[in-house]
């Protein structure tokens, strides 16, 4: 709000300058990628997320948001990345359709209507059926009949339900095969008895719209176990296992101990 304001009172050269340094700023940083495994609750591997770490060379020790990071690219760039991710991917099909594991890889609205010109990038999923997008950024949502002149697309799934816009509005404008709830959402609801007697009626509600939901943000033993006993089929966190190297893809357990 503060910067806001001190731009309000800028010249318009002045905030165009700034803005010019920041994108800029964006598009110097680098990227590398990790992934954290989703177990069902049942204890088997469902799926893997990959993840984008994002840093200036500036400061390579330094992480950035990756939110913040993609919000400064255009569509075009957002569509480089993507392309990027979807060919580290293929380097790891035999592992994916070895394990039946699927990949799932976070996607806007905007970015999912661009692939529908992008060739190169439809061919790419193409060949991969084990990939699954997450749709981030709710207010800008493809239409239910782009998504379905887009077989290859596969089933979409619903990222941070409950965070932001991710709300009920969302579940009525697409077709969802599982649904993320929102780590900030899960822990609040975890707060009372109130809210774990809340949770589980959610999560009933949320599965009415889908295949299954996804919790996620799970750290602690106590957390998993009340996972385990809702209507969640699986969930994803730190109690797994913290961001990971694809080197360690390999030798990621199948199922729990």
């Amino acid at each position: 709000m503060v910067l806001k304001n001190i731009r309000h009172r800028l010249s318009p050269s002045i905030v165009v300058k700034q803005q010019q340094e920041e994108h800029s700023y964006w598009r110097e940083c680098q990227r590398t990628y990790t992934f954290q495994p989703i177990y069902r609750v049942t204890g088997s591997l469902m799926a893997i997320e990959l993840l984008t770490a994002v840093f200036h060379p500036a400061a390579p020790g330094q992480r950035l948001s990756p939110e913040s990071y993609f919000a400064a690219l255009d569509t075009t760039e957002r569509m480089l990345i993507i392309r990027e991710q979807l060919e580290l991917l293929e380097t790891w099909k035999t592992k994916f359709i070895d394990s039946d594991v699927v990949a799932s890889v976070n996607i806007d609205g905007p970015t999912l209507q661009a692939v529908q010109h992008n060739p190169a990038v439809r061919q790419l999923i193409a060949r991969s059926p084990w990939v699954r997008f997450e749709l981030v950024e709710h207010h800008v949502l493809p239409q239910e009949e782009l998504v379905a002149q887009m077989p290859e697309l596969g089933p979409l799934w619903l990222d941070d339900f409950g965070s932001g816009l991710a709300n009920f509005s969302a579940l009525s404008e697409l077709k969802y095969d599982y649904i993320k709830l929102a780590r900030e959402l899960f822990i609040l609801l975890r707060k009372s008895e109130e809210g774990r007697s809340l949770f589980n009626m959610l999560l009933a509600l949320i599965n009415r719209y889908c295949k299954g939901v996804i919790v996620e943000g799970v750290e602690t033993l106590e957390e998993w176990t009340q996972v385990q006993n809702s209507f969640a089929c699986a969930a994803q966190g730190y109690y797994f296992a913290r961001p990971l190297p694809f080197d360690q893809l390999e030798a990621l357990p199948l199922t729990l101990a």
